[in-house]
């Protein structure tokens, strides 16, 4: 509801102004396939302990009930050295439009995201036309350490799912000395770590079963309605 006055908020636009009303979000929202999640890592190492947290933690959704996909790097070229038609680009750009949610998984280096991952966001444009590839999506962060706990990293990433307009969960998991927490055959060891890495598997189920459907009016924003009707009336 929007009960303000034109004569109140002289600096508002009440055309482009429209009324919140719960009915909007809690209308259920009805789909013929399960919940479609993207799962991003951030290394090429032949044993990568953010593809093998990405590789648990898709078997967790699909647990859940979710449709995953994982995509490999490797081969992905740098931003601006070469053209969206690349194959790895358009394969990356064509699973984040399938995909409802996103995991990033990132090792920290030096203190940081590492550039494999940074490239693989990159790449992913925030509206392509009509299409905005992430907007109003759900997203979870891990990282894996090979020292001490740390959250450079996922903190790092908070900020680029907040600038690629997701809504990222507010759980995380961050996984030190990665390399103690697996076994030979790639499986993550029973511990208080992976238990976390299910509570944030749960609960971004639970975030995109809540935003799906929904997206298009939850980032529905005023201040882009008044530009587009601007522009419109320009032309």
């Amino acid at each position: 509801m929007f009960d303000g006055k034109p004569e109140d908020l002289p600096n508002v636009s009440f055309a482009d102004i429209k009324p919140v009303t719960a009915g909007k979000v809690d209308q259920a929202a009805a789909f013929d396939h399960p919940p479609r999640i993207l799962l991003l890592y951030g290394s090429l190492r032949e044993r990568s302990y953010s593809r093998l947290l990405v590789e648990e933690a898709a078997r967790l959704l699909t647990a859940f009930g979710a449709e995953t996909r994982i995509f490999n790097p490797s081969g992905l070229p740098l931003p601006d050295d070469a053209d969206a038609g690349h194959p790895k680009v358009a394969e990356l750009r064509d699973l984040s439009i399938w995909s409802e949610a996103h995991v990033w998984c990132s090792p920290e280096r030096h203190g940081a995201m590492t550039g494999i991952l940074k490239t693989q966001v990159d790449w992913i444009p925030l509206s392509t036309g009509a299409v905005r590839p992430t907007q109003g999506k759900t997203l979870a962060l891990m990282q894996v350490s090979g020292g001490s706990q740390s959250f450079n990293a996922v903190n790092q990433m908070r900020i680029l799912g907040r600038w690629m307009r997701m809504v990222t969960i507010p759980n995380q998991s961050s996984v030190p000395k990665a390399y103690t927490q697996f076994h030979d055959d790639g499986r993550m060891l029973p511990s208080q770590l992976y238990d976390r890495v299910v509570d944030v598997m749960e609960e971004l189920m639970k975030f995109t079963l809540l935003v799906r459907g929904r997206s298009d009016y939850l980032v529905d924003r005023y201040s882009e309605r008044k530009s587009d009707r601007q522009k419109q009336g320009a032309a």
